[in-house]
């Protein structure tokens, strides 16, 4: 008895240590997590510093110059508005008056480093007003992570480069509705944010209706002392910028210019004009007003502060007169509220909100004329909808703090030890959010135009005698290995019409087509597959664009010696510096690898491998058969062109396989329902079945469909089980 007893606390003090031990790692995993996280901030904000201060006087603080530079408008005697560059309110001028041109020389660094402090603060404060309770966690690595998204936004920096004011009073008004405890303080803080941009003053209303009234006196108070003694200091000024510019509409740039992000500029662009446009404005800023402090008011109360901060301050710039690319901070702080149910769809949300504010609108949607009207509104209409239509949650909600889970796959076991090397990487059942997905590859495909475009110096033609030696030497190889068939192949089909036209019209009809369908049709049918397809073209692609940063290559349509007729787009002028620029928007240089025949190969392994019948897998082989004819029939691409389309696909699949594991292999299984006594046993409609169901879904409601495939689950297998214990998931 006594060594058992023994024994008992030696066990008890072994897991006590145990557990002691675990925690210490968790806690130590989590310091360098955020120090990490913090370094990255420090990085991103030495580059905007270095940015700004790197650039040479005259294109850099080019509004901070207009002000104090030595013709400023508040340096030289007269009034601040005599030309229309200066936009901010007469309390504004009075604050930056003092300023001297003896101090502009210092006050570019002074206010850019103050510019980057005010960031800093401005991220600290947001992250303390996350909604409680945080977790630990989410506590330590909010401040960096919300420094580092600032620092990257377009309003950032736009106000870094430009020297503005526009940081100030979004810290004003968080300090005053998070931060200070007194509510006279806080309105005080607000009043004078209010003074700097009027707009702010929609915040009055949201104290008010929320029980801060004496905060929202204070903010009216402190609004009209701060206006009454700037128009005391400046009656000529004041008169000019309240009464004969209606508070400050007309000063600036073009009012229907892209960088008017209100509705004003909105309406303006899209051919309004007069009192038309006038009334239309005023009508439809009431109603986002009115929207827009509802819901920040419910918000506020339900216990989410900088939520309904942020709808408020998008409700503002929306109805403002002109808001500035620097003004349009407010939408990204509408990050912090959470939509949707699913666990999948949690990020769409914040993923849609930082592409906005981080990247150019180009980048976002495709350069179509229909697609205009939504490009060039895209930040707006991020701020609409964070003031009027977004469901976000409430706290009282189930799904807030705890959203449908996905489902997973149980793990593959792998041919090696260390695959996969990220475990944590797991097969998800249910399929991906599509709005987020069509976002990531809007994205990805933007920047993959982008990053090839670049490849040869930014043009088509900067590294044209480079990518014609490289071309030299492809074929110097083909002829060393007797597969230099560009110029047989291509004068014979030249000499059959329909076949010309065939290969044509498949060269620039199936390049994207074919993919998209595949990815389409996976998504839709098998989510599972869908993800480990998807990552491998991405893979697939990512290394195409190292080939095509390394290697610049000109086809054998673009050598002019080889004779090569370019049957898509006609005879080239070799004669001009230029020949070869047949777009703006690709590098006609990037041959090596061929994506055009590396994602048909990519779409004919895909179907070759998930497609149940034979015929369709041959099918499927078909397509990268056709293609890579093509690409040599049109003078497109070098046989070796082909061979490289070839190693980046089966490279895009092996780190796949690495990083992944292998694929989640399936079987499909039909989904029933539980029969009522006395009732036929039947088998539920595959369209009504819901992949995600609500907690508490009655026991009769179909089985749910945990892979999104229409009443099929799809449930992972390792090494086959017996036939008894094929269940459904």
């Amino acid at each position: 008895m006594a060594n058992a007893e023994h024994s008992g606390r030696a066990a008890e003090a072994f897991a006590a240590t145990t557990a002691a031990t675990t925690a210490g790692t968790a806690r130590d995993r989590l310091h360098v997590a955020r120090l990490g996280l913090w370094l990255i901030a420090t990085v991103l904000a030495v580059r905007q510093l270095a940015a700004v201060l790197g650039t040479p006087r005259g294109e850099r603080l080019t509004d901070l110059e207009t002000w104090v530079g030595a013709d400023g408008v508040l340096h030289v005697e007269g009034s601040l508005y005599d030309s229309t560059r200066f936009t901010g309110t007469p309390f504004a001028g009075l604050v930056l008056k003092p300023l001297t041109r003896a101090a502009e020389q210092a006050l570019g660094w002074g206010w850019t480093f103050g510019t980057l402090l005010l960031v800093v603060a401005l991220g600290l404060v947001a992250a303390r007003a996350l909604p409680q309770p945080v977790g630990r966690r989410t506590a330590l690595l909010a401040a960096p992570v919300a420094v580092s998204l600032l620092m990257l936004s377009l309003p950032v920096r736009n106000t870094l480069w430009l020297g503005q004011t526009s940081i100030v009073p979004v810290l004003l008004v968080l300090l005053g509705c998070l931060a200070v405890r007194g509510q006279r303080t806080g309105g005080v803080l607000v009043g004078v944010a209010a003074a700097f941009q009027p707009t702010v003053l929609l915040f009055v209303p949201l104290l008010w209706f929320t029980g801060r009234r004496r905060a929202a006196a204070s903010t009216g108070v402190t609004f009209a002392v701060c206006t009454a003694l700037a128009w005391a200091a400046m009656a000529q000024d004041s008169y000019t910028y309240w009464v004969h510019h209606m508070a400050g509409v007309g000063l600036g740039g073009a009012a229907d210019d892209l960088a008017n992000q209100s509705l004003h500029g909105a309406l303006l662009r899209l051919g309004l004009s007069g009192p038309l446009e006038i009334a239309l404005f005023l009508a439809l800023g009431a109603v986002v007003a009115v929207l827009g402090v509802r819901r920040a008011v419910r918000y506020a109360r339900d216990g989410q502060p900088l939520l309904a901060v942020a709808i408020t301050g998008c409700a503002a710039v929306t109805v403002s007169p002109t808001t500035w690319q620097h003004q349009l901070l407010w939408v990204l702080l509408a990050v912090v509220g959470r939509v949707g149910r699913r666990a999948s769809d949690r990020y769409v949300w914040p993923v849609a909100v930082v592409l906005v504010m981080t990247l150019p609108a180009k980048m976002m949607l495709p350069n179509m004329a229909a697609l205009y009207p939504l490009r060039d509104n895209v930040v707006l209409l991020a701020a609409l909808a964070a003031a009027t239509a977004v469901p976000f949650l409430s706290r009282t909600s189930p799904y807030y703090a705890s959203p449908v889970p996905a489902r997973h796959a149980a793990p593959v076991p792998a041919r090696f030890r260390h695959v996969p090397l990220l475990p944590f990487l797991r097969r998800v059942l249910t399929r991906p959010n599509l709005l987020l997905e069509l976002l990531l590859i809007r994205v990805t495909y933007a920047a993959y135009s982008k990053v090839r475009l670049a490849a040869t110096g930014g043009s088509n033609s900067a590294g044209r005698a480079r990518a014609e030696e490289h071309g030299h030497q492809i074929l110097d190889l083909e002829r060393f290995l007797r597969i230099d068939i560009e110029h047989a192949v291509n004068h014979a089909v030249v000499k059959v019409g329909w076949l010309r036209n065939f290969f044509d019209f498949y060269y620039t009809s199936f390049h994207f087509v074919v993919p998209l369908t595949v990815l389409g049709l996976l998504y839709w049918r098998r989510p599972v597959d869908y993800r480990w397809a998807r990552s491998a073209l991405g893979f697939t692609t990512l290394l195409a664009l190292v080939g095509f940063w390394l290697y610049p290559l000109a086809p054998p349509r673009l050598m002019p010696t080889l004779g090569i007729i370019d049957t898509v787009h006609g005879v080239q002028d070799f004669s001009k510096p230029d020949y070869g620029t047949l777009t703006a928007l690709t590098n006609q240089y990037a041959a090596m690898p061929s994506l055009h025949f590396g994602w048909s190969l990519w779409c004919g392994l895909v179907i070759a491998i998930i497609a149940p019948k034979a015929w369709m897998k041959a099918v499927g082989l078909l397509h990268p058969l056709f293609t890579v004819s093509a690409i040599v029939a049109t003078g497109n691409h070098w046989v070796l062109d082909a061979v490289g389309g070839a190693l980046v696909v089966g490279a895009g699949f092996a780190l796949t396989y690495l990083f992944q594991g292998p694929r989640a292999r399936t079987t499909t299984v039909l989904a029933t329902t539980a029969p009522d006594p006395g009732t036929t046993a039947t088998a539920p409609d595959p369209g009504t079945t819901d992949p995600d169901p609500d907690p508490g879904t009655t026991a009769g409601a179909p089985a749910p469909d945990p892979s999104g495939t229409g009443g099929r689950a799809e449930v992972s297998s390792g090494p086959p089980a017996p036939a008894k214990d094929r269940t459904p998931s």
